[in-house]
């Protein structure tokens, strides 16, 4: 389905947030505008079950997307629109990158396939805070995400971990233990792109924390917070609006990212490196050898008897 032919209501979930929220939110929508940014699309992938559909609801303020947890998620990526004032959002939820324990290609393609001639504004990778480790899963899943949108994608990409109202053991600290688990999935993000130690300490790929249960506590002014009081709707929209004017350029998914580059074109480029290789160390020694043997029978017999005396 394409962009003008995709369904675009009027955002009226935005209306369910408290007024402070709302507030916070339509000052970045204003501030995305004065940027000339009037359409923003988001693309959301991860593992199944992180919690990526319910981060699209709790983003568009509806449920938009249907959740269960005793029913597996859908099998093809999924794009919710909503218009706000002159402004377009669009959020693709896409199907889990996992089955059976290994990368689902299959499920990669069919996102491409889907995104064909769309353009990404945003990456959000989703994963749970509450996995106390990284294990080499994760590696091949940024890594096949890298392999199939390029080394740029996080550069408009943002790291999404839900589950964040969690209770840790004693002693435990929570800023601590957020941090280390954003390290921990931060070294699999495409390293590629780290040009320099401190690109790694200063990541540019930031890290939002979101808790998208009934159960998430609230601050006085009725907003969902998290345990260190950060009102979290508004900051991960925010993070959303300064990835989008961090000056790196949005994903256009074109049919050569799709399909992959051609083994033909491939080919053409080595053909003139294979003739100059095949004239320089191949085709000029055997002229010049062939010269030389010229030269040797044209001498008469006496002249080369003589010389080798």
């Amino acid at each position: 389905m394409s962009m003008a032919s995709q369904v675009i209501r009027e955002w009226m979930g935005i209306q369910q947030f408290p007024p402070a929220t709302q507030t916070k939110l339509l000052e970045l929508l204003g501030k995305l505008k004065q940027e000339n940014v009037n359409t923003l699309t988001i693309l959301v992938m991860g593992k199944g079950g992180v919690g990526k559909s319910s981060t699209v609801n709790s983003i568009i303020g509806e449920k938009a997307v249907t959740v269960s947890t005793f029913q597996s998620e859908g099998p093809r990526p999924v794009m919710v629109s909503r218009s706000r004032a002159g402004f377009t959002l669009n959020i693709v939820d896409t199907p889990g990158l996992i089955e059976g324990g290994y990368v689902n290609y299959h499920a990669i393609q069919l996102i491409k396939r889907y995104l064909l001639n769309k353009t990404i504004d945003v990456l959000l990778y989703v994963d749970r805070l509450d996995v106390y480790r990284v294990d080499n899963l994760d590696k091949q899943i940024t890594r096949a995400i890298t392999d199939n949108f390029g080394d740029q994608i996080w550069k408009r990409a943002l790291i999404v971990l839900t589950h964040a109202q969690l209770s840790l053991p004693d002693g435990l600290d929570y800023e601590v233990f957020c941090s280390k688990r954003s390290e921990a999935l931060l070294k699999f993000v495409s390293p590629s792109t780290w040009t320099k130690k401190k690109d790694i300490q200063g990541s540019f790929v930031p890290v939002v924390l979101v808790e998208n249960s009934g159960r998430c506590a609230k601050n006085e002014n009725d907003e969902k917070v998290l345990p260190n009081g950060t009102a979290w709707i508004p900051n991960l929209v925010k993070t959303i609006t300064e990835v989008v004017l961090n000056g790196s350029k949005a994903l256009v998914v074109d049919k050569k990212l799709v399909e992959g580059p051609n083994p033909n074109e491939k080919g053409k480029i080595l053909i003139p490196l294979i003739f100059a290789f095949q004239y320089f160390f191949i085709i000029k020694p055997l002229i010049r050898a062939s010269k030389s043997d010229a030269a040797k029978e044209a001498k008469p017999v006496w002249a080369r008897a003589s010389r080798k005396l």
